[in-house]
C-alpha cells in the first residue's frame, strides 16, 4: 500500500493545480491547445533530460518505500513523468498568474496615479 504514496500524492497535487487554474483561467481553461503543446513539449524536454542524466550515470532510481517500484525504463521510475507533468503545469498556472496580478498592479497605479 505504501508504495504509491508519492504518485497518488504527485495525482492530487496535479488535480489541486488543474482546479486552481480551472477557477482563474489561467492556462488549460484559456487557450488548451496551447496549453497542451506547452505541457507535451515541456515534459518532453525534462524527460529527455533525465534520459541524458541516466545515460550519463548521474541520475539514479533508488530505492524509495513511498514510490510504487514500476519503472518505464532503467532508471525511470513511473513517478517521474507524473512529477514532471506536475512541474510543467505549475510552473505555468503559477506564471501566467503572477503575470495577472502583475499586469492588474501595473493598470491599477497607472489609473490611480493619473487620478492625483
Amino acid at each position: 500500500m505504501t508504495g504509491i504514496v508519492y504518485l497518488a500524492a504527485l495525482g492530487v497535487a496535479l488535480a489541486g493545480m488543474l482546479l486552481i487554474d480551472r477557477r482563474f483561467r489561467l492556462f488549460f481553461w484559456l487557450d488548451a491547445r496551447s496549453a497542451t503543446i506547452v505541457t507535451v513539449v515541456g515534459v518532453l524536454f525534462f524527460l529527455a533530460w533525465d534520459a541524458a542524466g541516466i545515460a550519463g550515470g548521474i541520475f539514479l532510481r533508488g530505492d524509495a518505500a513511498i514510490a510504487t517500484g514500476v519503472v518505464l525504463a532503467p532508471e525511470l521510475p513511473i513517478e517521474e513523468p507524473v512529477f514532471l507533468l506536475f512541474l510543467v503545469v505549475c510552473t505555468m498556472i503559477v506564471y501566467t498568474g503572477a503575470a495577472r496580478l502583475l499586469s492588474r498592479m501595473r493598470t491599477g497605479s497607472r489609473a490611480g496615479g493619473d487620478a492625483r
